[in-house]
């Protein structure tokens, strides 16, 4: 599962939690960090264990974090698994059904931290790559030095 940087994060709701959560966003956003590491193994542990009880609250935790940040792809694979675990909990039956969406759950989760994370911290992520004031360009050909 693949998706473009520009359709991992609502941008919009990204920017309101940012406004609303003020001085402690960067704080809340390492808790999503910890708690998403945590849920995403909880969730893939409870896979390798067939135990669909197991899944239900990392996934329901990991959707509710993801939504908050505007990462809608992330809630969305997070609420598969923990609808299909609920499922098989009612059914009294294994989650092997979830197993394509746990697959790829940690990249989608790793990408999607990325992203956010870059974007709360803007200076470590938009450093110019050469030139720019105080640096000198690289030559890139004959008759630039």
């Amino acid at each position: 599962m693949s998706f473009e940087g520009s359709t991992l994060v609502d941008w919009p709701a990204f920017s309101q939690a940012r406004a609303e959560l003020g001085a402690g966003f960067v704080r809340i956003l390492g808790y999503f960090r910890e708690d998403g590491v945590k849920s995403v193994a909880l969730i893939e542990a409870a896979m390798r264990s067939l135990n669909a009880a197991a899944m239900v609250i990392p996934a329901h935790t990991l959707k509710g974090e993801a939504r908050q940040f505007g990462a809608e792809p992330l809630a969305d694979l997070a609420e598969a698994i923990e609808t299909i675990a609920r499922d098989c909990l009612e059914m009294q039956d294994t989650p092997e059904e979830a197993l394509e969406h746990i697959v790829n759950l940690r990249p989608l989760f790793d990408q999607t931290l990325t992203l956010l994370e870059r974007e709360a911290n803007p200076i470590i992520a938009r450093k110019p790559a050469a030139g720019g004031f105080g640096r000198r360009a690289v030559p890139t050909g004959f008759g630039e030095d």
